[in-house]
């Protein structure tokens, strides 16, 4: 298939998918928007179909993995469903319809039958993190930027498939980055056991690479047998249950109503622009000394 926001080739038994927006980071958008989002589950669903593959490498081009979710975009892709978008409130079933199949693209990565592996390096936000999360494997350089700083637009641990963050760093290194936002670098990031295996900057394309083709070296059946056998203990673990999880709180997120002196993007950037209401948001986390 021919892609407009994924580069998608394949060599042998390898696949790789490049998320390619660099301009803006390669940050998502919504399913329907005819974007990255979209190309990203029509190239999960090409890796499904080809049962020559055995592994799937994700990454992305230019500075960053990902950067998280487009800023000008939330909150607008439900506004849309209406004839005149902007005059009401967005429906509910504006609401969880776009949020359901989101969030279901979560879930395809999350049971994927190839062995993905993500190749993360540079920003790896919310989105991002999310993605990284979700693959069976994740290589990161060790100049990395990752964290769930979406939580800081007032999310406080919910709106994203976050159980499978929950389920491999324990419930207070979870939790913390959910609460503050902060970001951790990849060589903390494999101390707490977020990512695989870290590594210079410079390796991180041959470290994949390598990973990979030791993944070829198990039986086609064998892979098939272990990620059927991989959903079954997702399932007895619960983390399956992200998608609902996912998609109900951020449907709930969208509504939530903020008291006086409490600081709202949506405002911000309708008043001042989305840049300066990201930056906005992460000024207000600075610690004073």
């Amino acid at each position: 298939m021919d892609y407009k926001y994924v580069i998608y080739e394949k060599e042998g038994e390898i696949a790789r998918l490049t998320l390619n927006r660099p301009d803006k980071l390669n940050v998502m958008d919504f399913v329907g928007d005819g974007g990255l989002l979209d190309d990203f589950s029509a190239a999960l669903d090409e890796a499904e179909g080809d049962d020559d593959l055995k592994a799937l490498i994700i990454k992305g081009a230019g500075r960053s993995f990902c950067a998280g979710h487009d800023l000008e975009r939330i909150y607008k892709v439900y506004e849309e469903w209406d004839k005149e978008p902007g005059k009401r409130r967005p429906s509910q079933r504006a609401r969880l319809q776009t949020d359901r199949h989101w969030l279901a693209v979560h879930q395809k990565l999350l049971l994927h039958p190839r062995v993905t592996i993500a190749q993360v390096h540079g920003h790896c936000i919310g989105e991002g993190a999310a993605i990284a999360e979700m693959c069976d494997i994740a290589i990161v350089s060790e100049d990395a930027h990752i964290s769930h700083a979406e939580q800081r637009l007032g999310f406080s641990g919910s709106g994203i498939n976050l159980i499978p963050l929950f389920q491999t760093l324990g419930y207070k290194k979870a939790r913390w980055m959910c609460l503050t936002g902060e970001a951790i670098n990849g060589i903390e990031a494999e101390r707490i056991g977020w990512a695989t295996k870290v590594v210079l900057p410079d390796k991180l394309e041959e470290e994949v690479e390598e990973v990979a083709k030791q993944i070829t070296l198990l039986p086609k059946d064998g892979i098939a047998i272990g990620k059927a056998s991989n959903h079954m203990i997702l399932d007895v673990m619960g983390l399956t249950s992200g998608w609902l999880q996912g998609y109900l709180t951020h449907t709930l997120f969208t509504n939530l109503r903020y008291e006086s002196g409490e600081w709202n993007f949506v405002k911000n950037r309708k008043g001042e622009g989305a840049k300066a209401g990201f930056h906005k948001r992460d000024e207000r986390y600075m610690r004073t000394k």
